[in-house]
């Protein structure tokens, strides 16, 4: 089949993605169109009916989504055309896009009015006229890792700092194009295909119609990326974001644009101690009406910012955190003009002085270019995590970074860092928090230096799971379940719940082969297919 090549060690990279966990696969291909890659999910249906198939973008997630395990892979990055636009009643902009557009290179195009409008339509164009002759519109989705698919993003329901005014990537999707496993396509448009009592019908290009009962499976009150969003009177096009790549192969989202605010400012605050910094989170959150993001770094990450930054290199260009600070919290504001967000760095100043810190200490970003340097202080602490670790590795290749991506709801962040606290200091091993704490979502990373602390590590965030869920939150919020946390989908769910996601699955994916090995172990999904098998194919 044209497209479809062996797994040969030219694409070794392909194998793995940024959790740093590698798998196999026998075949990949990177289909440029929906129509290509029907074409050779019907070959591989007459060649390898039984094998796999693992979906990647770029390769940017951190819970082994992309990672295949055997069979074949399809990468999207090819897929990477702007198809069209369209404005709604309201005036707002939707604007088409296959998966594998990079985030990064949709917000530099956005910025510079230069979006690729190869053979659009002329209804697009039009809408492209009146797009560039307005005000600056933006994709609020914020994840640290900007090399990111839209695609994968849809995948995992992808958030970020900006989550905590804009919620994840799930309400910013407005329609959905899904091959499935099949070869059948479906086309969703939000709002135009709803369950109703637990009942959600389906309807393929092709004619089929798919039924399918929607378990009672609840939702925390906070930000989650863990399992099948589900609910008695849900939209169809929400089940298919964050459902890893286990649903459905998506050729083509729909974006809802918004109105790039006019003035964004960016202020680091400085906190000698971590008490007294969730003192300030908790009284700003909702004194600050104009806040964009509540970002967190601890006293260790500050001091690994600390340790690189003497080394030299690109990260010695990064600011000095003062020598007490024990805590960060990076507040991002927002309003329509200067003044406005003036008014709002007053009243954060005032709470911080309350919180027993210095306003004058505060790093403040008024233009784009020293909110930049702020926002890469912030993301240079994972980049700096895991050169260290990486060092690490090279005298014990079996240890690894251990990432938790855990929230709560808000009357449970001071529990949940006493918990983090109390475990990390009874195990005595080595830690750097930081994360989205407007969200309560933190993450928790555990950096082990040898094969015993690894094994500690991995025992506390099991622990960690259980409890969590029992605060009513959830064991992923960003980053999806994928491969690394599908024991973490059990804690929270229990494994009745589990399986009627599995079960679920198998009435769209009945041999159980998209995104094999996510969200659920290998032999439930043998259960399942092969009660598929037995009679209830669709």
């Amino acid at each position: 089949m044209q497209g479809v090549k062996p797994m040969t060690e030219e694409f070794a990279e392909y194998r793995r993605d940024e959790s740093r966990t590698c798998g196999a696969a026998d075949t990949i291909s990177f289909p440029v169109s929906e129509h290509e890659l029907r074409a050779q999910i019907g070959w591989l249906a007459d060649h390898a009916p039984s094998a796999s198939i693992t979906v990647q973008g770029a390769r940017t997630g951190l819970a082994a989504g992309a990672v295949p395990c055997g069979g074949h892979v399809f990468n999207l990055s090819r897929m990477n055309a702007y198809l069209g636009l369209r404005r709604d009643r309201d005036g707002g902009y939707h604007l088409r896009v296959q998966p594998g557009v990079v985030l990064s290179e949709l917000r530099r195009h956005l910025r510079s009015r230069s979006i690729p409008a190869v053979n659009w339509d002329p209804a697009s164009r039009a809408a492209l006229d009146a797009l560039y002759a307005g005000c600056e519109q933006f994709f609020p989705t914020d994840p640290t890792e900007t090399s990111a698919c839209l695609g994968g993003m849809a995948a995992c329901n992808a958030s970020g700092a900006r989550s905590y005014r804009y919620g994840p990537m799930r309400p910013h999707v407005s329609a959905l194009r899904v091959v499935l496993a099949t070869g059948e396509a479906l086309s969703l448009r939000r709002g135009a295909c709803r369950a109703n009592g637990g009942r959600l019908v389906l309807v393929t290009e092709q004619g089929r119609s798919i039924p399918l009962e929607l378990p009672a499976i609840p939702s925390p009150s906070c930000k989650n990326a863990a399992g099948y969003a589900i609910a008695d009177d849900m939209d169809a096009v929400d089940l298919f974001i964050g459902s890893d790549g286990t649903l459905g192969i998506i050729t083509e989202l729909e974006l809802e644009l918004r109105e790039a605010p006019q003035a964004v400012w960016g202020a680091c605050c400085f906190f000698a101690s971590e008490e007294s910094a969730l003192d300030f989170v908790i009284a700003a959150r909702p004194a600050l009406k104009r806040a964009l993001a509540f970002e967190y770094i601890d006293g260790e990450a500050l001091d690994v910012l600390r340790g690189v930054r003497t080394e030299g290199g690109s990260f010695s260009s990064l600011p000095n955190a003062p020598r007490a600070a024990r805590a960060c919290v990076y507040v991002e504001l927002a309003g329509a003009a200067a003044g406005e967000v003036l008014e709002e760095l007053k009243l954060l100043s005032e709470l911080l002085r309350a919180a027993g810190a210095r306003g004058e200490d505060a790093w403040v970003a008024r233009t784009d270019v020293d909110r930049e340097r702020l926002r890469l202080f912030r993301h240079a602490v994972p980049e700096c995590v895991n050169t260290l670790i990486d060092r690490r590795r090279r005298d014990m290749p079996s240890i690894a970074k251990l990432g938790s991506d855990m929230a709560v709801p808000s009357e449970c962040l001071r529990d949940v860092m006493k918990l983090y606290r109390d475990g990390i200091g009874k195990a005595g091993l080595q830690s750097a928090v930081w994360g989205h704490i407007g969200d309560n979502h933190l993450h928790v990373n555990i950096l082990p230096r040898d094969e015993r602390e690894y094994a500690r590590g991995k025992e506390l965030f099991a622990h960690w799971a259980h409890a969590v869920s029992a605060m009513g939150g959830s064991v992923s919020a960003e980053h999806g379940v994928g491969k690394i946390k599908r024991d973490y989908l059990l804690a929270m769910y229990g494994g009745e719940r589990v399986r009627a996601m599995a079960r679920l699955k198998a009435r769209l994916d009945p041999m159980c082969r998209l995104g094999r090995g996510n969200l659920f172990d290998e032999a439930l999904l043998d259960e399942v297919a092969a009660e598929m098998q037995g009679g209830e194919r669709p």
